[in-house]
């Protein structure tokens, strides 16, 4: 086997530890990263594999932002008799992804390019956040379904203009099945 754009291997466990997980993370498909594994795919094995196993959980757990807790696996293996760690990664929902001491930018936020992780560009990782921040706010039912609005079309109407039916719509307040969505319970006018 040779590492992909789904496949990572590492002899020993690294500082670049997070910067591969945060790519597959923010990948469309995730990936697996192997440690006591040489870049040919050959087990060397890892010494005291399970203080390794419950560093890399420890460090995903707290150098990554948004949490990534459930879309990670540690699993000690052996292979060739010798022990190495399969790190299983999900593609995360709440992208961009990124290593919490660098923050979102392009030292914080990588993605899986071939078989390596490249830093985001400001642009890329702008356009997954606003991508998330848009799904995950349109997608919430607010509590608030008695609203009228009517504050929005006395504006309106002053102005010489009328709300059609469509507003809400058109406005992306709504949720799929038709309810006011978590945008418009704190938008100004609801009431």
């Amino acid at each position: 086997m040779i590492e992909s754009h789904r496949v990572e291997y590492k002899k020993t466990l690294t500082d670049t530890l997070e910067k591969e997980v945060v790519a597959f993370l923010n990948s469309n498909e995730g990936g697996v990263i192997y440690l006591g594994i040489d870049k040919f795919g050959q087990a060397v094995g890892l010494e005291n594999p399970d203080e390794t196993q419950l560093k890399v959980k420890d460090r995903l757990k707290h150098n990554i932002s948004p949490s990534c807790l459930g879309l990670f696996e540690v699993i000690l293996e052996q292979r060739e008799h010798k022990h190495i760690i399969k790190a299983i990664v999900a593609s995360g929902r709440e992208k961009p992804y990124y290593i919490k001491k660098h923050g979102m930018s392009s030292k914080g936020c990588y993605l899986r390019v071939g078989s390596s992780s490249e830093p985001m560009s400001e642009t890329m990782i702008e356009d997954m956040f606003a991508k998330r921040v848009r799904n995950s706010l349109g997608n919430i039912r607010s509590r608030r379904q008695d609203l009228s609005f009517e504050q929005l079309k006395i504006y309106y109407e002053e102005k010489g203009l009328k709300l059609n039916d469509k507003f809400a719509s058109n406005l992306e307040l709504l949720t799929e099945d038709g309810g006011f969505n978590y945008y418009q319970s704190h938008s100004q006018g609801a009431r």
